[in-house]
């Protein structure tokens, strides 16, 4: 599922609920998936509830 989050925000930054959305999954589940990346440093939140891909 992490790797299906990295992809979609691969190119463009979105929130959260865009995210579950899009993957057809909870928002808590993304939450869990988003902390856990930015905690790896996979992922980074250019403006406030925008998440995207590091480059």
């Amino acid at each position: 599922m992490e790797e299906k989050v990295l992809e979609l925000i691969k190119n463009k930054a979105m929130k959260a609920g865009e995210i579950a959305e899009a993957l057809g999954v909870e928002k808590k589940e993304v939450d869990k998936i988003i902390k856990k990346l930015k905690a790896e440093g996979k992922i980074e939140s250019p403006k406030r509830c925008y998440y995207q891909a590091k480059v």
